[in-house]
């Protein structure tokens, strides 16, 4: 098993400000760092490849999301082109750092202002759209991992049975899906179930708290989560995402600190993680 960190343990955005923080996740023996893609136009590509190779250390991409104006599941057929087109641009970024997967909200628009369910239509516009940036992924040989999240960011996928459902319609290989335990904690009634039911198509665990504190300071059931993951045969990546800090990034939606510091939240994070994956020799 890969374990990492997300970026935002250090930053609130990302820019070559923040490109210490590739020397700093190697010097906590992590094996990858993991980057958003929030502002594409802050993502120099070249600079990062450049500093993860001096480093020694992997690097993928997330938080990816869409506008309204880039919406897949918008009734205007310019913002669903515009959505394809930004979701190509991420993958070519990705792929310009030599990684191999990215991944968020990929399937309509983040904190989209719904009043009803989905349709049949957004369902069958998300579908196509990202059959699409699958293939186009595919020829650089990337992953696109799609995050369910809380009903208050995303009216379409909140589930990890509707990430599979999502998949199906899809029907590439190369796009899978993505678990977050702090979304899971509002959304699925079980932790053990519902990370089963990813089985042979997770590509990326995001383990934060319930509060998005330290892991293991709250109540998410990691036993189920790693019960789980090992019966699953899962020895792909899990990244630590949590924020100690309140930050200026309005997306975390953190208003108090999580953690005396952020030294504490990380090496007891990390402390608990690696535990785990010890305790379930994965």
């Amino acid at each position: 098993m890969q374990l990492g960190i997300h970026a935002y343990a250090w930053c609130s955005e990302w820019s070559n400000k923040t490109l210490d923080i590739l020397d700093t996740a190697k010097k906590e023996d992590l094996d990858f760092l993991e980057i958003p893609l929030m502002k594409l136009e802050d993502f120099d590509s070249k600079a990062v490849l450049k500093r993860k190779n001096e480093v020694g250390i992997d690097v993928v991409t997330s938080n990816v999301i869409l506008a309204a104006e880039q919406d897949i599941t918008s009734k205007v057929p310019e913002y669903r082109s515009n959505g394809i087109r930004y979701l190509k641009q991420c993958v070519d970024a990705t792929a310009a750092v030599e990684s191999d997967s990215f991944s968020g909200v990929l399937y309509s628009q983040y904190c989209k202002p719904a009043t009803l369910p989905p349709t049949s239509d957004d369902w069958k516009w998300s579908a196509e759209s990202l059959h699409e940036v699958g293939i186009y992924a595919k020829q650089f040989g990337i992953t696109i991992g799609l995050e369910p999240v809380t009903r208050y960011e995303s009216n379409l996928l909140n589930t990890c049975e509707q990430a599979i459902n999502l998949l199906d319609m899809i029907g590439l290989e190369n796009v899978k899906v993505h678990l977050d335990t702090y979304h899971m904690n509002v959304e699925e009634k079980d932790f053990y179930q519902a990370t089963k039911l990813a089985r042979g198509r997770l590509c990326h665990y995001h383990f934060c708290e319930n509060d998005r504190g330290i892991p293991g300071s709250g109540h998410v059931d990691w036993e189920g989560v790693f019960r789980a993951l090992k019966e699953n045969d899962y020895h792909g990546r899990v990244g630590m995402e949590g924020f100690s800090d309140i930050t200026d990034n309005m997306s975390t939606w953190v208003w108090r600190k999580l953690a005396p510091s952020g030294d504490v939240f990380l090496h007891e994070g990390i402390k608990f993680i690696r535990s785990m994956i010890k305790k379930y020799d994965l």
